[in-house]
């Protein structure tokens, strides 16, 4: 199941997700769509870097009945990504929400060997989505 909390003034529809969310896993998961203001706070928290970013990750420990953690989402960065591919701000929350979700089920593009990106591709391809996330990586 996935938990949603929208923060943001974006109407989107949860179960656009599901399909993607039933294929990567069935544990459960916390998704919060928010503002790039509220994910600066965050990211800086968490990360020391004091800007918005498009996408958060937060794992929980993998334990029996436990979720498996939180994906936080700018709406307002996953605007201009939406406008800068050329695609619907639904399908940008999509690719970002894939990207999160293979970070917490322990995906690193930073440290691994392209297994990531990979993975990514297969999904978007499998769920035909838009390929700018696989395009932009490649940049």
């Amino acid at each position: 199941m996935i938990d949603f909390e929208n923060k943001s003034s974006l109407e989107f529809d949860i179960n656009s997700l599901q399909d993607i969310y039933k294929y990567l896993t069935d544990k459960d998961l916390e998704l919060i769509l928010t503002t790039d203001e509220e994910i600066q706070k965050l990211n800086k928290t968490h990360r020391q870097k004091d800007k918005p970013t498009d996408v958060l990750s937060f794992p929980l420990e993998n334990m029996p009945s436990m979720p498996l953690g939180s994906i936080v989402i700018s709406v307002d960065t996953a605007k201009k990504g939406a406008d800068e591919f050329g695609h619907s701000i639904e399908d940008e929350i999509k690719l970002l929400f894939i990207h999160g979700l293979l970070h917490i089920l322990g995906y690193d593009h930073e440290t691994d060997n392209g297994e990531m990106r990979e993975k990514e591709k297969e999904i978007i391809e499998k769920f035909n989505l838009p390929k700018s996330l696989v395009i932009r990586n490649e940049l």
